[in-house]
Formats: structure tokens, sequence, C-alpha cells
């Protein structure tokens, strides 16, 4: 009787996941939070880190299409992962904002920031075009997600970044501004819509802790990079007459989505200790955390910038707690990875 053969392990990247540029959104973020709180030594070395980071992985993903050309394709049609590749612009953007608010790098944040837009405009419409046409397709429950939620932080990633560098552009500044409003408003729209579907599909059907994946952290995400360009458009009113006419829409607005990512915080909560404690749902590395850390920065930076928008200094207690959770977390989860590359290497 013949061996039965030994199974054949996929290689690491053939299967690495989309959604991996969410390190670079996540570490920028902490580093621009530390920068906007005063910890600069902190903020400083966090930005080299964060383009080697952005290096290795934009190396990864090139070599993962060259040699791997159909797990790509795979991806880009699977309603679950699919969406992981929004990270990209996102993490594009992150780079350039933490560029131009630790370095003062005006050029080099200016180029992420058209990289951005281009890569925004290429994925969004392939993706959900590719999405939409497929002839089979999953139920909602299968197919939705928080990770869907990274659709409407790329385009606010943009306008904060956008919001941030628009007075370099001389005469066109007006114009950047204007841009930037309309991928807020568009994005602030979209979230409206996915946050929909995805509140239905957990109050009425039934949850595994599974199900409860990382990326639900972007529930309250999404709607905190929101809080952050509306707040950077505040700030740049005084460059824009159209920005100054709104400044009371845009308050209002800005507003509700820094309410809306307060409230999903205890709701996340209560249902990570039911997944990981109730229920006794593993907690391992996974490089979906990634996703997990980002909102977590990303609230602390919101309201921050929040405090300055609105007068109310009384705020900036909160970033000054939020900071060191989003701290904590980010460097629990980078001892993940390295724990995983150490095994990884030893075997």
């Amino acid at each position: 009787m013949k061996a039965a053969a030994p199974p054949v392990s996929t290689p690491a990247l053939e299967t690495l996941h989309p959604a991996y540029f969410a390190m670079v959104m996540a570490t920028g973020i902490v580093s621009i939070a530390a920068q906007l709180l005063g910890y600069s030594m902190l903020a400083k070395v966090l930005l080299p880190a964060n383009i080697v980071f952005a290096l290795v992985l934009v190396a990864l993903l090139v070599v993962r299409v060259a040699r791997y050309p159909g797990a790509v394709a795979a991806d880009l049609r699977h309603h679950g992962r699919a969406v992981g590749f929004f990270t990209m612009v996102a993490a594009t953007a992150v780079l350039g904002s933490q560029a131009v608010v630790i370095a003062g790098a005006w050029g080099a944040a200016a180029g992420l920031w058209f990289a951005s837009i281009a890569l925004w405009a290429l994925l969004t419409y392939a993706i959900f075009t590719i999405l939409t046409i497929q002839v089979e397709k999953p139920t909602l429950a299968e197919g939705i997600n928080g990770g869907w939620l990274l659709s409407v932080v790329a385009p606010q990633s943009i306008a904060v970044l956008g919001a941030q560098i628009a007075a370099g552009f001389g005469p066109w500044a007006d114009g950047v501004l204007l841009f930037c409003l309309a991928m807020w408003l568009g994005g602030g729209m979209l979230y409206i819509w996915i946050i929909s579907l995805i509140f239905y599909r957990y109050t009425f059907m039934t949850m595994h802790p599974s199900d409860l994946a990382p990326p639900y952290w972007i529930n309250m995400g999404a709607v905190a990079i929101s809080t952050l360009a509306g707040c950077l458009l505040i700030l740049a009113a005084p460059q824009s007459a159209l920005l100054t006419e709104l400044r009371p829409f845009l308050a209002g607005f800005t507003l509700l989505f820094w309410a809306t990512a307060t409230w999903w915080i205890p709701m996340l909560l209560t249902l990570g200790v039911w997944r990981h404690v109730y229920r006794r749902f593993p907690l391992r590395y996974d490089p979906l955390y990634w996703g997990a850390v980002f909102p977590l920065g990303m609230y602390t930076a919101c309201t921050y910038r929040l405090a300055q928008a609105l007068d109310t200094p009384w705020l900036l207690a909160i970033p000054r707690v939020t900071f060191w959770i989003a701290l904590a977390a980010w460097a629990a989860t980078l001892a993940g990875l390295v724990r995983q590359l150490v095994r990884a290497v030893v075997r």
C-alpha cells in the first residue's frame, strides 16, 4: 500500500491578506496622535519605521501579483477579501499625513496624495464593478463585514490629507478643498449605506464568535476618520469662501460623526467581551487586528482635532487617555507579528 502523500502547504505569500496595509494605517495614525499630544520623539521614530513597513508590503504585493496572479484575482472576486485592497489607498494617504504633520514634507505628502487619489479611483470602480456583475454571490450574512467600511476610510483619508496640504497649492487651494469636501460628503453617504446593512446583519441574523472578526472595529474607525476630515475642513475654512459659508453645516455633521464613533466604542467592547470571554474565542495574532488598532488611534486624533475645530479644550482629556490604549494595542499587535515571524523562521 502506498503511503499517503503529505499535505501540501500553501505559501504564505499566496494567501497574504489584501488588508495587510492596515499595518501602515495603524502605525501612521498612532504616530500622528503622538505628535499632536506632544510625544514628538515617539512620532519621529514611528515615521521611518512606517516607511519601511510600507516598502516591504509594496514589495510583497508586487511579488504576489507576479507569482500568484490567480490568487490576487480570486481576492478581487471575494466579497470578504476584495474590500481589503482599500487599505492601500488609506495607507498611502495616512503616510502622506504622517509626512506633513511630523516632518513637514509637503512635497512628499502631495505626491502621496495624488497617488492615493489614483488608487482610490482604480480600486473603487474596479472592485465594486467586479462584485456587482458576478453571477454567484454570497448571502448578506456571509458577504458583509466591517471591512466593507474600508471603502469609506479610503476617500476620507484623501480628504484628511488634502485639507492639510491645500494651502501649499496656492491659487488652486480652493479647488483642492472643494475636492476634499466632495470626498468627505461622498464617504459619509457611503458609510450610511454600508453601516445600515452591517447593523441589519448584526441585529437580525445569527452571530457566531467567528463572525465578529477584528474589522468590526472599522464600524467606529470609519466615522472617526470622517470626524477628522470634517475637523480639518473646518480648520481650513479661512482658505475657502465656500467652506466658510458651510462652516455650521460642517460642524454639525462632524459632531454627528464623532457622536456615532463614540457610541460604537462601548458596543464593540461589549461584543469583544462576549466573543473572547463568554464564548472563549481564542485571541491570537491575525493581520486583521491592524484594522482594530487603526480606529483606536483615529479616535484619539479626531477627538484632538475636534477640540481645536469646535474650541472645546475640555475634550482633550479624552485623547490623553485613548492614546495610550491605541499605543498598547499597536505594540501588542506588532509583538504578535514578530512572534509569528520568529516561529516561521524557526520551523
